[in-house]
This record gives C-alpha cells, sequence and structure tokens, in this order.
C-alpha cells in the first residue's frame, strides 16, 4: 500500500491515493481513517507529509477531523447547484431522483421591519408574509427554510402542500420570479436549525440569503435557507473578460 515514487510532491500522491481508496469503498463515508501513525506507516511517508495530506483534504471537504476522536470520511453531497443559476429547492430534490417534502413549522402576517421596509421599498403599515418550512428530501430534512413576501404580492388561498415558491408565484400569484442578488455563507452550529436538520454537531451548514425579483425588478421574496453542508454542493462559473 506504500506510495510509489514519481516526480510529484509525496503530500500530492498521498491525497490521490486516499482519494481513489475513498472512491473505491476501502474507506467508506462517515468511517473512521486508522490513526495517523498508522496511515502513515501503510503509505510509508512521515507523518508531515500525512498531516499536510490530510489538511488539503479537509480544505476540500472530503474528511473532517474531529479533535480528539479521529478523522473520518466525509459523505458525499446528494445535491450539487450551480450557484448562477436560480433554482428552486424543490427543483433540485427532483434533479438528485428523489422525493421533495414540506414540514410546515410556521406562518403569519407580521410588521415590516426596518431591513424589510429597505429589501422591498415598503411603507411600515404594509404587512410582511413570513413562512417557516424544513425541505426533505425522501422523508429526511435537508433545507431549512425562512421566505418573506409581501402581503400585496401573496397569492390568495395560499395552499401549502409541497409546492415551491416560486411555483406558487407563478400559477397563482402571476408574479415570475427572474433573477436574484445572492450572498452565501458558512456557518457552524446554529441552536436552532442544526437540531431541525438532525444535523451532528460537526455538520456545518451554507446559508444562502436571496433577494428574488420579478421581470420588471421589483423586488417580490426574500429567502433565508440552511442547507446541511454534507448534503448539498454548490459551484460557480466563472469567466475571463
Amino acid at each position: 500500500m506504500t506510495i510509489k515514487s514519481d516526480s510529484r510532491h509525496l503530500y500530492l500522491q498521498v491525497i490521490d491515493r486516499l482519494k481513489r481508496d475513498i472512491e473505491a469503498g476501502v474507506y467508506k463515508e462517515k468511517e473512521k481513517l486508522p490513526s495517523e501513525f498508522e496511515l502513515a506507516k501503510q503509505l510509508g511517508v512521515s507523518r508531515a507529509t500525512l498531516r499536510e495530506a490530510l489538511r488539503i483534504l479537509e480544505e476540500e471537504n472530503v474528511i473532517i477531523r474531529r479533535h480528539g476522536v479521529g478523522t473520518f470520511v466525509n459523505a458525499k453531497p446528494l445535491f450539487t447547484s450551480g450557484i448562477e443559476q436560480l433554482t428552486s429547492v424543490t427543483d433540485m430534490i427532483i434533479q438528485a431522483d428523489m422525493e421533495p417534502g414540506t414540514i410546515f413549522l410556521s406562518s403569519g402576517t407580521q410588521s415590516p421591519t426596518e431591513e424589510d421596509m429597505r429589501r422591498f421599498d415598503c411603507q411600515p403599515e404594509e404587512e410582511i408574509f413570513v413562512v417557516e418550512r424544513v425541505r426533505t428530501a425522501n422523508g429526511d430534512p435537508v433545507v431549512y427554510c425562512l421566505d418573506k413576501i409581501p402581503v400585496k404580492h401573496f397569492p390568495e388561498n395560499y395552499d401549502y402542500n409541497d409546492e415551491s415558491l416560486f411555483s406558487l408565484l407563478d400559477r397563482i400569484g402571476n408574479r415570475t420570479i427572474s433573477h436574484a442578488v445572492a450572498q452565501i455563507e458558512p456557518f457552524g452550529y446554529h441552536e436552532k436549525v442544526s437540531p431541525i436538520l438532525q444535523c451532528d454537531p460537526e455538520t456545518a451548514l451554507l446559508v444562502l440569503k436571496q433577494l428574488h425579483f420579478d421581470e420588471t425588478d421589483e423586488p417580490i421574496l426574500y429567502s433565508v435557507n440552511y442547507f446541511k453542508a454534507d448534503k448539498f454542493s454548490f459551484h460557480v462559473l466563472r469567466k475571463r473578460f
């Protein structure tokens, strides 16, 4: 199992070898790797070389190191999406050949906050509809969603079901979302959201905040979505101009 010499740095060879072993099922998802001493001995490299390889694998989210416990193989994301693509959570789940579902936590109207008034360019007397949901994939909770829509844009006789708000606004509200301004942030353990999503203490969250606009550039929906980082992966296509 030792690393064969080639022209590359040893730590790069270790990275490739461990990735191949994980892909081949030698080390399975969420399985603990051998200790640094044992793994370095098996690969025929120094512990310093191994640690550099593990550091990079952790940055790439291939493994996770738990202090005082050990190093584990991360689960592969079930859902991937280009961040430049405006796709609903429902569509992302369907594209992964899984069944989307919804657990409704709360809904109602409230007076706009100062940030709401800036976002939607609304007055203090204009109410905001707020809905709090958990989106599921094959019954498992994967995304916590908090959505805000000015009441004047919200469809009457709203029927929750499992429909995405994008589809609902298209079908009933006659407001088509055409684009959004997004901000994505990494987040560690969240006292409220992490237990709802049944996250392990080490499982990180990806927070996607989006202000959605219709075809006339009017803001109609603000969403804060907490994605389980071990289930979702986002990428962006960057072009040189």
